[in-house]
């Protein structure tokens, strides 16, 4: 075995044999002093690159090795999240899996930023600025539109897991009037166990089946009559809700919600801030590999503390019940060539109190609607509506109030086709035979709809 040894040269040694091999008469004092010097220089200058070259190695490998323990923990938090899911998925069932809308999916904990923009043209024979529906006292929000070109709802909404137990929502909306409101603002829970769910501050109530959806999602430009004339289009406010999904292959699922009272058709926040109250049930599943359903049954109870309409001030409460059903239908299940939608709800509403300083004890309001929209190649979706109200007719008393229904039975039907660029782009066209009121209506509607941003799956 063979060893090569390396000595080191020192500054030292080397001034030392300079010294030595020179002659010592020749030798210039000066000169080398100056060699030393040089020497000493180049020394101190490759022992500083030196320590600048390990100083920058160790930099690169401290944050190659941070990088590696932050991938880590994202891949964690998403394995964690993932977990949840289907431990939810597994207590709810199949159907709720599939009915269900995860909100795991927003990366991490990073807060989910989206922004909805909606634009509408409108023709209206009528002026939509003096818009009544007889028999009904409506809320501020019942208006089928502007004439010309108008800027719809907009909305920005921000979203995340707050930790392993909560997930945070906020919807701001944005109207043409250049007004901004808080639509949604909520807190709700992720990890409850036996399938429980609260939710607690400001949302959409789970009655109904269009009731809780944005109306981006709509399959219509507007919702339907019985939405607008005993909803004020949604019903949301601020409250608790407490919802279960029962663990068994069909979709059950059962909730109750206590609001403030302050939201058309409760007004004033009665019972020191307890004014109104749900219960709803909803069932589905699949029908088989192509077909699914979902039907539900709810009830709302509000009451009312100087409700105001045009003249007209109600004070009383109202029960309201509503009767829906969806089906659904695609290819072995495959919605993007063909699918078909056939919805309807059933609205049963009974109201008693007292209207400009005269008591009535009951007035019974219907509601309905039933649509079908069929998308019959990629991207193109056809759709029809029929919907309709009507209130029983009061006493003498009550003639030229909001109440009085004039014995008429307002009604539509409406034709709609759309085209969307992708999931995140919709250009709809839409025609309205409007009989809602005395005077019929032909109204003629063009909009777009865009998604920006990181946006969840919306429910069934």
């Amino acid at each position: 075995m063979r060893y090569q040894f390396t000595q080191r040269v020192t500054l030292p040694a080397a001034a030392a044999c300079i010294m030595a091999a020179a002659p010592a008469g020749a030798q210039d004092l000066q000169s080398v002093r100056r060699e030393i010097q040089e020497m000493r220089q180049l020394y101190d200058s490759r022992l500083a690159q030196m320590k600048a070259d390990y100083e920058t190695r160790i930099k690169d490998m401290e944050q190659r090795l941070k990088s590696a323990e932050d991938a880590t923990a994202v891949a964690t938090d998403k394995a964690v999240a993932a977990q949840q899911t289907a431990a939810q998925a597994a207590q709810a069932g199949p159907a709720d899996a599939a009915i269900g809308t995860s909100k795991n999916s927003d990366n991490a904990f990073n807060p989910a930023i989206s922004a909805v923009l909606d634009g509408k043209f409108g023709v209206f024979s009528t002026n939509p600025n003096t818009y009544k529906i007889p028999g009904f006292m409506l809320g501020d929000e019942t208006s089928p539109g502007k004439r010309g070109i108008a800027l719809g709802e907009s909305e920005i909404g921000l979203s995340a897991n707050v930790d392993q137990a909560l997930y945070g929502n906020v919807t701001l909306s944005f109207s043409s009037e250049n007004t901004v409101s808080v639509e949604e603002a909520f807190l709700q829970t992720t990890a409850l166990p036996y399938g429980l769910k609260v939710k607690a501050g400001r949302f959409f109530s789970d009655i109904g089946y269009l009731n809780n959806q944005h109306a981006h999602t709509w399959d219509f430009a507007d919702t339907a009559l019985p939405y607008r004339a005993m909803l004020n289009t949604q019903y949301d406010d601020d409250g608790v809700q407490l919802k279960w999904v029962a663990p068994t292959t069909t979709f059950v699922e059962i909730g109750s919600e206590v609001f403030r009272g302050d939201a058309f058709p409760a007004a004033g926040a009665k019972n020191a801030g307890l004014g109104s109250y749900t219960a709803f049930t909803h069932v589905g599943g699949d029908i088989n590999d192509s077909s699914s359903y979902r039907t539900g049954l709810s009830w709302l109870h509000t009451e009312a503390r100087n409700r105001v309409n045009g003249p007209d001030t109600f004070t009383g409460r109202d029960n309201l019940f509503i009767l829906d059903g969806v089906y659904k239908w695609a290819p072995d299940g495959n919605p993007v060539e063909r699918n078909l939608k056939l919805q309807g709800e059933f609205f049963y509403r009974r109201e008693a109190g007292d209207l400009n300083g005269m008591t009535f004890g009951g007035d019974h309001q219907l509601g309905w609607y039933a649509q079908a929209v069929y998308q019959f190649m990629p991207d193109w979706r056809v759709g029809v509506r029929y919907d309709g109200v009507s209130a029983s007719q009061l006493n003498s008393s009550f003639a030229g109030t909001v109440l009085d229904s004039r014995g008429t039975t307002p009604q539509r039907e409406s034709i709609m086709a759309d085209y969307s660029t992708s999931e995140f782009g919709r250009f709809r066209i839409q025609y309205n035979h409007d009989e809602s009121r005395p005077k019929t209506d032909h109204q003629a509607l063009l909009q777009y709809t865009i998604s920006l941003g990181a946006h969840g799956a919306h429910s069934y």
